[in-house]
């Protein structure tokens, strides 16, 4: 088989992660790198995303690399929302190109606008390309990991699933969303403008499960709370100091028949080690069997997106065409 060529979109944390895990993966040529900030543009890529020069020049207009390079696959690390990473994925799919898009809301669309999400899948169609969004969260661990592990249950009455992460590894369009740094007041008034949104991707992994499982979902809640820091916190992208907020407890709880079936709870902050705080994702499944389990410390987000991202590339390209979602794919694995 022929190398797959890849390029990505987007060299913030993430972008520049998943170039550097292409660059070094046996099957996979990265090709081109693009981003919109015009101080990236023009300097060595390989240079700008941490590691060794790639002999590649970071590029400004997207159009100009799918046109040039022709790329087989694009990885878009640009945004969590559809509105925003639509037109991207677009381009990309008129290129002819498949995606894969670290926007939150693309791991399952349909729930933010299921007619954008149905125009999505049918351009992808008729351009013979395949769309996946993914991620470590959503995307896997209180998604995918969970529709999984029911695999074993005859019956299921109840899902639970907590996690407990580090967000230092994020760049500044998370801390952003997230509030940190901010006073409590700040974080507040930011909730009531939608500047601030906490965790993206519950309503997608409520959906994505509720689908694989055979639920028919009533509604699906969400709570938002400050996680104040006690001491300063100084991660790479941001530094916040006593009184401030560190991150957001986001709690979801989805019904069926007037009760709750799904409970997805996710406290993400930067630097819980400050304040002794274990990191740890667990999920407890009532049925039968009734299944606990629990991984810790966390699976690393930052690691984890870029890991999910890069491995689900062959598959993506093996997948028919249209806009998916992982639970419509095989089961994720490792490229060695």
């Amino acid at each position: 088989m022929e190398a797959i060529k890849v390029m990505v979109w987007g060299l913030g944390a993430m972008g520049s992660g998943i170039a550097r895990l292409v660059a070094a993966k046996p099957g996979l040529v990265l090709v081109a790198g693009v981003d919109r900030d015009s101080a990236k543009a023009g300097r060595d890529l390989g240079l700008l995303c941490g590691g060794g020069s790639m002999h590649l020049t970071v590029e400004s207009d997207p159009g100009a690399a799918l046109t040039r390079v022709r790329p087989d696959i694009v990885m878009i690390a640009t945004d969590s929302f559809l509105a925003n990473v639509a037109p991207q994925v677009e381009t990309a799919m008129a290129a002819g190109c498949n995606v894969i898009c670290l926007a939150e809301e693309m791991a399952y669309p349909w729930v933010v606008d299921p007619v954008e999400s149905d125009r999505l899948d049918r351009l992808a169609r008729q351009n013979g390309v395949t769309v996946l969004g993914t991620g470590i969260n959503p995307g896997f661990v209180l998604d995918t990991l969970i529709i999984a592990l029911t695999g074993v249950c005859h019956e299921v009455r109840r899902i639970k699933a907590t996690r407990v992460n580090d967000l230092s590894p994020y760049g500044p369009t998370v801390m952003r969303t997230q509030g940190v740094g901010t006073s409590p007041e700040e974080f507040a008034a930011g909730l009531a403008s939608g500047e601030i949104v906490g965790h993206v991707g519950f309503q997608q992994s409520a959906a994505m499960i509720a689908a694989a499982i055979g639920w028919k979902l009533e509604r699906v809640e969400e709570v938002r709370e400050p996680i104040v820091a006690r001491v300063r916190r100084e991660a790479k992208y941001v530094t916040v100091e006593p009184g401030c907020v560190a991150g957001c407890r986001h709690l979801a709880y989805a019904y069926l028949d007037g009760r709750i079936v799904l409970e997805l709870i996710h406290p993400q902050q930067v630097c819980p080690a400050a304040e002794e705080i274990e990191t740890g994702d667990y999920i407890e499944i009532e049925g039968v069997p009734g299944l606990n389990m629990c991984i810790k410390p966390e699976i690393r987000g930052g690691i984890g997106t870029i890991g999910i991202a890069v491995n689900m590339i062959p598959k993506v390209i093996e997948a028919r065409p249209g806009l998916v979602c992982m639970k419509d794919l095989p089961v994720p694995s490792a490229i060695l």
